[in-house]
């Protein structure tokens, strides 16, 4: 009863432990590391939102222009990119809303838009709001 080597009969299990190992081990993992991998973002009202009108006035909020150029104004001062979160912090010390109003045209793209919105909330605002340059 001994198995030749030119037997056709050959191994007809599989033997599912290790892929079952693998796979806990893998679960395991996962589920470990998941915690980890919340990305912080910026939360925006939808679109059915309503704008408050009339309760703040503009001298209380830091305001953020970017032009269809790309050059940026924080309250009216030409900031260059890289001093942009500085400015930002500095407005916002004599902020009691802690809000920062963004303007942008209908020709700016998305990325300069998120970047200042990214600058804001890094130099301390607690409050963001996006305007179109038409003040809509």
């Amino acid at each position: 009863m001994q198995a030749d080597a030119n037997s056709q009969d050959g191994i007809t299990d599989i033997n599912m432990t290790p892929l079952v190992d693998v796979c806990l081990v893998l679960v395991i993992i996962f589920m470990a590391v998941a915690p980890f991998a919340v990305q912080l973002g910026i939360q925006v009202l939808e679109s059915g939102a309503k704008a408050q009108v009339g309760k703040v006035t503009a001298s209380e909020n830091v305001t953020v222009v970017l032009t269809e150029d790309g050059a940026i104004r924080v309250n009216n001062l030409a900031t260059p990119a890289d001093q942009l979160e500085a400015r930002i912090a500095q407005a916002l010390q004599n902020s009691r809303d802690k809000m920062v109003i963004v303007t942008a045209g209908a020709l700016n793209k998305v990325g300069q838009v998120v970047d200042i919105l990214d600058a804001a909330k890094q130099a301390g605002a607690e409050k963001l709001a996006i305007m179109n340059a038409s003040g809509q």
